[in-house]
């Protein structure tokens, strides 16, 4: 499934969600390119989407999910790749 968290993450002057999958980076990639997502976007384990996206990506089929949740099912299903040295 695809999932977004709450344009809640500031950066470069604007807020960002994150856009993940909890079945396989294949799923979200493929999700990504249907919006228009630009792949360097690509994050680790989900792309940053800015804040003016973030109704479109509903829409479109996304399920809006807390931060917190995101980050439990990314690790639930073995998709999270952490910062190294973090």
């Amino acid at each position: 499934m695809i999932l977004v968290d709450p344009p809640n993450a500031p950066g470069h002057g604007r807020l960002w969600s994150h856009l993940a999958s909890d079945a396989s980076f294949e799923e979200l990639h493929a999700f990504a390119r249907e919006l228009g997502i630009p792949e360097r976007g690509f994050d680790r384990d989900h792309y940053d989407v800015p804040a003016e996206w973030y109704e479109t990506v509903v829409a479109s089929g996304a399920a809006p999910v807390s931060s917190r949740e995101l980050v439990a099912r990314l690790v639930a299903a073995g998709l999270r790749r952490r910062k190294r040295g973090a």
